[in-house]
């Protein structure tokens, strides 16, 4: 017995001297975990909390110490929590870090933070509840209110002033007297940077005010009103590209809260635009366009009020029927359904519709347009595409792709002008103003016929606005000879 318990004894020391030596002359293999591997601060000033556990020493590194702050770099073994804090982002796009969590060179975590960006204060500051009051209509019901649609063009959106380029102070009396000429909606081209803090993006009262008096006269005339954002020196329209964005969402959000706070209390009569013509040609493009809407919807909506069902109005891309057909395959979010229309314009043959200020490198100028309205004196201005079989396509396209799938469709300009005070008058100029009278009748006729609701694009030229009267009885008569 003695013998035996001598070996196990003996046996006992030799596995207690091993385990010593092993543990003396190894190591145990480091753990290191993070409890979150991305990271996604608001563009205010912002707090977040990570986890690291470790059974060995770490630090994390701070590429981003300009803006990001840590409440420690380092530490040891047991789990430990880190506070993660950032300055207010004002650059005007989203700024990223990876920040390296290590233990040696054995072990190593990253965690991907990244920060929205505000260039401006938050202008929705007195939110409301949903109201529908006054608002019961669909989009698809509303637009089948509209009869036909003027433009009050190149005078809210006149950069300079209302009256910068050319054409007087909207009155009451000028919206009831294109009521009486059988036109019961309006569009209102507005501009809205030159009037705002280019710090802050704050637009002045005066301006929001004046706005809101032009709509004040539509509405009490039972007008329907289109306002938008329109040119307004191009900070949208010519910025739909990746280096733009953020920079355009931001101003878009703190335009639209301000505008949509301000003319809240309008009922179902008013309607808003999230922009004119922006210049999207590829599908790259057409979804920075989307983002932009949808900082559009976003920014109407959060106001609350009878903003919540307000219906609201996104443009195609360049508002181009093909582009439109083409790109334009999803509607901004939503919470409010059926609330959304969509927007073109259509001035084909430009090279017709358009006063060309001389013949161009990619076209010359038509002067004669459709069946039984071409000349024999002047043969080479004759349209040589863009008649009557085109339209028919085009505004089908508008047809199927939207209005049959319930979405209405707004022709949010569209025109064709006389020459006869032009540089370039036409040899036969009875048949050239046949012809625009035939444009436009049969455009307005083609376009109610397939659902688009057309709205024509008037710069002063066809009604006098200070004295009321009619300057162009001819296209007049054709736009509502189309309507019937």
């Amino acid at each position: 017995m003695k013998t035996q318990r001598w070996y196990v004894l003996t046996g006992l020391v030799i596995m207690a001297v091993m385990f010593a030596y092993c543990s003396k002359n190894s190591t145990i293999a480091p753990v290191l975990s993070v409890s979150s591997s991305e990271i996604a601060f608001e563009a205010k000033e912002d707090t977040a909390e990570v986890t690291i556990t470790s059974n060995a020493e770490w630090n994390i590194s701070n590429p981003a110490s300009s803006w990001l702050q840590l409440s420690k770099t380092n530490g040891k073994n047991s789990p430990a929590s880190i506070q993660l804090t950032t300055t207010a982002n004002t650059t005007g796009a989203v700024r990223s870090a990876v920040l390296e969590v290590n233990v040696g060179n054995s072990q190593l975590r990253r965690i991907n933070v990244t920060q929205a960006s505000s260039l401006y204060p938050g202008y929705n500051t007195s939110p409301i509840p949903a109201d529908a009051t006054g608002m019961g209509s669909t989009a698809v019901q509303l637009a089948a209110k509209f009869t036909l649609g003027w433009n009050i063009g190149n005078t809210l959106e006149a950069i300079g002033g209302e009256t910068a380029w050319g054409n007087p102070l909207i009155t009451e009396s000028y919206i009831q007297f294109v009521k009486q000429q059988g036109f019961n909606a309006i569009r209102l081209p507005c501009s809205w940077n030159p009037y705002s803090d280019k710090a802050t993006a704050k637009i002045q009262d005066a301006w929001l005010n004046r706005v809101k008096q032009v709509v004040q006269y539509c509405v009490n005339n039972d007008m329907y009103v289109l306002l938008n954002i329109h040119w307004d020196g191009g900070w949208l329209e010519n910025n739909i590209n990746a280096q733009k964005k953020d920079s355009v969402n931001a101003r878009q959000k703190a335009f639209w809260e301000q505008i949509a706070t301000t003319m809240r209390d309008f009922d179902e009569h008013l309607l808003f635009a999230s922009a004119n013509e922006p210049a999207a040609d590829n599908v790259e493009q057409m979804a920075i366009l989307a983002g932009y809407h949808q900082t559009f919807v976003n920014a109407v909506r959060s106001t609350g009020g009878r903003n919540s069902y307000r219906v609201l109005v996104v443009q195609g891309p360049s508002t181009n029927i093909e582009k439109t057909n083409d790109m334009m395959n999803t509607l901004p979010t939503d919470p409010v359904k059926d609330r959304m229309m969509v927007e073109v314009h259509y001035y084909s043959p430009s090279q017709f519709c358009l006063l060309m200020d001389g013949d161009a490198d990619w076209g010359k100028m038509f002067y004669y347009w459709g069946t039984g309205h071409h000349s024999n004196i002047e043969p080479d201005r004759n349209a040589t595409w863009g008649e009557e079989s085109d339209v028919n396509t085009s505004l089908a396209r508008m047809k199927t792709k939207f209005i049959d799938k319930q979405i209405p469709v707004i022709m949010g300009e569209y025109g064709a002008y006389r020459r006869g005070n032009s540089k370039y008058v036409p040899k036969d100029l009875a048949t050239h103003n046949d012809a625009v009278d035939y444009w436009l009748t049969y455009v307005t006729r083609q376009a109610i016929a397939n659902g688009l609701k057309p709205f024509y694009w008037d710069t002063g030229g066809a009604l006098d606005r200070r004295n009321n009267t009619v300057l162009d009885k001819r296209t007049i008569d054709a736009i509502v000879a189309g309507g019937k």
